[in-house]
């Protein structure tokens, strides 16, 4: 009787912090529809000056964050790793996940996901201070390797907040899909944050292949280059490469808080699952 009642707990528990979550998510989602319901007067400043861009810059820009991708999962995990206090998250994933189990309250769910979304501060700072620096120097594409390792840095962290690895090619096309919905607009967010959902409560199967992966790179490269031509643009401009380098922190926030969603969510499903 004792454990029916502790399963029933942390069951409600988990199921109140899916709404807050479910809450979340359609905030998201109208943000991401009032842009793009806007049209185009919203944002004449920019289309004027992405018409000015050299159109070779969207290829070159695509095709730099596809090799970013590429490099930093081939060769950047373990440099990444060594900036990371691995160890200390791990343990830290364990007695957050106890005090879910023995208490199973939504307290302790809550105090999980706030622990999570504790480091953005700091990373957001870090980013700040590379975008801009580069920027000052008239950096544009150079720093997205960077950016990316940055990137990949805060979703490893969560990850490991969370339990979860980072390292497998299934892990790493779940990583991607992510990246590609927090950066899509209107109805190509629905369409892959849904596809993300799919991703979170299937079981591992023969898809996840390293041609998935290569697929998913580019998908997330053509993303990222889309959403961020203007900013990488005016990065590397000397004169006001610093207001590109803005962008940096704004993007990664961005991203983080998205990722951050749907870590919870995917925690909070493998509790339901095993209950």
């Amino acid at each position: 009787m004792f454990f029916q009642r502790e399963s029933s707990r942390i069951k409600i528990s988990c199921e109140k912090e899916l709404m807050y979550i479910a809450k979340q998510e359609e905030r998201l989602k109208k943000a991401v529809l009032r842009k793009a319901a806007g049209g185009p007067s919203v944002f004449v400043w920019k289309e004027k000056l992405e018409q000015k861009i050299p159109a070779k810059l969207y290829e070159n820009l695509r095709t730099a964050f596809g090799k970013a991708f590429s490099i930093v999962f081939e060769q950047g995990t373990g440099v990444i790793e060594k900036t990371l206090p691995k160890e200390n998250l791990i343990k830290d994933y364990e007695v957050q996940n106890y005090a879910v189990e023995l208490k199973g309250t939504r307290r302790e769910l809550k105090q999980l996901r706030r622990k999570a979304s504790a480091s953005e501060v700091r990373d957001i700072a870090v980013t700040s201070a590379e975008g801009i620096g580069l920027g000052a120097l008239g950096i544009g594409l150079p720093d997205i390797v960077i950016f990316i390792g940055f990137i990949l840095r805060g979703i490893y962290e969560t990850a490991l907040h969370y339990g979860f690895t980072y390292d497998t090619p299934e892990e790493k096309l779940l990583i991607l899909k992510m990246m590609e919905a927090s950066m899509s607009q209107g109805e190509e967010w629905i369409k892959t944050n849904n596809e993300v959902d799919m991703f979170l409560v299937k079981s591992k199967n023969t898809e996840h292949t390293e041609a998935a992966l290569f697929l998913q790179i580019g998908k997330t490269a053509d993303v990222f280059a889309l959403d961020m031509l203007l900013a990488k643009f005016i990065q590397g401009l000397p004169l006001i490469g610093i207001l590109g380098g803005i962008g940096n922190p704004v993007y990664y926030s961005k991203i983080m808080r998205y990722v951050q969603l749907k870590y919870h969510k995917r925690y909070l499903l493998e509790i339901l699952k095993n209950k």
